[in-house]
């Protein structure tokens, strides 16, 4: 199966990591199959590590509608980057989608993810996630707040999250990666492709709901960029502290959440780094098999 783009052909392997996705995997397998760009999709790879609910019967299910669903189990948990090295070894296509479970997706997202490969100088293209929490709320402030800026710093040097296509023109990532998105970016950028954000590529995902499961997402996220600077001499565009807070205070905004919040989520972030950092340095955790955060886990 293929689709046009211009006067391109382009067809797709499209690889979803799973690990007890029971309360997301049907909804997001239905916001993918509802794309706009169908004739884009070759095969859906599921990769299932270590799954002890129902995520396995769901997808079996889902492949019976559609025979491009491919379930692919592991018994064992070795990690999200064990399992993104298993799809690329199993991908039959040279384009690649690299998708969580935990997303929801809008009807064009693969359709406009995929627009910048007409241009073959592209190697790698990112969503923009937006998060469904309430934003009347602190840890829903929060979510909305650190994914804005990822999308104003992405508008001027691209980083890849959540949702990415890329050129498979490698084999592997480190197999203990925290952080596959991040590994991935220098592999592209490193043999002279450009990357390109898709801000009309969007997608809805979930921040933590809790300030426990924040840290503990952040501490992984920053313990991953670290390993990343330190293995391949890359830094993501949102690495940078200083950076982030001149992003802060070029989109200052003028309500009382803003005032009260912000310095509370600088310090929250500034201590998931510290963790993370400790972590890397002193080897404390190296966060290869990812603890699950479950207020993500249940989008509406």
């Amino acid at each position: 199966m293929s689709c046009i783009i211009n006067t391109m052909v382009i067809s797709v392997s499209i690889g979803i990591m799973a690990y007890n996705e029971e309360k997301n995997i049907g909804k997001f397998l239905n916001t993918l199959l509802a794309q706009t760009f169908q004739k884009a999709i070759y095969e859906i790879i599921i990769i299932s590590s270590g799954s002890t609910d129902d995520t396995n019967k769901i997808v079996e299910c889902f492949s019976k509608r559609d025979k491009r669903i491919k379930l692919i189990i592991e018994k064992e948990r070795k990690g999200k980057s064990s399992a993104v090295n298993l799809f690329l070894s199993l991908a039959k296509r040279n384009v690649v989608i690299l998708v969580s479970a935990d997303l929801l997706l809008e009807k064009h997202t693969l359709e406009n993810l995929l627009k910048p490969f007409k241009d073959t100088d592209v190697g790698i293209a990112g969503c923009r996630p937006i998060p469904i929490n309430d934003s009347k709320k602190f840890m829903g402030f929060t979510s909305h707040f650190l994914w804005s800026l990822h999308h104003y710093i992405s508008l001027e040097n691209p980083k890849m999250g959540e949702m990415i296509a890329f050129r498979k023109v490698f084999k592997k990532i480190p197999v203990l990666s925290a952080v596959d998105e991040a590994n991935i970016e220098p592999l592209i950028r490193g043999q002279g492709y450009k990357a390109v954000y898709v801000p009309d590529a969007i997608i809805y995902n979930k921040g933590p709901e809790t300030i426990k499961e924040f840290i503990k997402s952040r501490r992984r996220i920053y313990f991953g960029h670290l390993a990343t600077k330190s293995e391949y001499s890359y830094e993501v565009s949102t690495f940078n502290s200083i950076k982030i807070l001149s992003f802060i205070l070029k989109n200052f905004q003028y309500s009382w959440r803003f005032f009260v919040w912000t310095p509370a989520i600088i310090l929250l972030e500034a201590y998931s780094r510290l963790l993370g950092m400790l972590d890397y340095k002193f080897k404390l955790k190296d966060h290869v098999i990812w603890e699950t955060v479950f207020t993500t886990k249940q989008l509406n």
